[in-house]
């Protein structure tokens, strides 16, 4: 089964591969001729994710997955959520997300938060939603060069080590995307 994956992000596309079984494909954007960025202009990541995977049904005619991640940090009423790969502006850059993010945690000890990932599949005319959700906290400074995004300030529930920390393998198994494809993988294994 070949399925576009309807991100432009390289290290995401390279995670969830990582996951899924050989029985399942991914077709990049770039495959389909598909060079623009995907709006995301949704006030939810399930809104996101959704819109996301609808443009590359519509515009492209493929069945396709697409996914859309938040960081939900609890003394901050859940920012930055769905605007977490702009949280520092709009150049989306990941240290100045974690500087940012750091700064407005300074004076706070309430440090949990989670990461939430939904992916919304496009597939023989009907849409499913998998929602994957990690726990831990925000770490005091970074840790880790492995990863990407918020990976080295997350600590997962359970673990010493930071997102960045870990091998791709062992993010995959307990992180938020590795959930929600774990349920996107079982669903398509139904199918087949």
């Amino acid at each position: 089964m070949k399925l576009v994956f309807a991100t432009n992000n390289a290290n995401k596309i390279k995670e969830v591969q990582a996951l899924l079984p050989t029985s399942i494909e991914i077709i990049s954007l770039d495959s389909i001729g598909c060079f623009e960025d995907i709006p995301e202009t949704a006030d939810t990541i399930e809104g996101n994710a959704i819109q996301k995977a609808n443009y590359v049904t519509k515009k492209y005619g493929y069945d396709c997955f697409a996914d859309d991640t938040g960081l939900e940090v609890e003394a901050l009423n859940g920012e930055p959520g769905v605007y977490s790969a702009r949280y520092a502006g709009a150049q989306r850059n990941a240290d100045d997300n974690m500087n940012l993010l750091l700064a407005n945690l300074q004076n706070q000890s309430n440090r949990n938060a989670q990461f939430k990932t939904v992916i919304a599949l496009n597939l023989n005319g009907k849409q499913h939603l998998f929602t994957g959700i990690a726990g831990g906290k925000i770490t005091l400074e970074k840790i880790g060069n492995q990863g990407f995004g918020y990976d080295p300030i997350f600590q997962p529930d359970g673990y010493s080590e930071t997102f960045a920390q870990l091998s791709i393998e062992q993010k995959g198994q307990i992180s938020h995307r590795g959930k929600a494809t774990q349920q996107l993988i079982t669903f398509l294994e139904l199918l087949t």
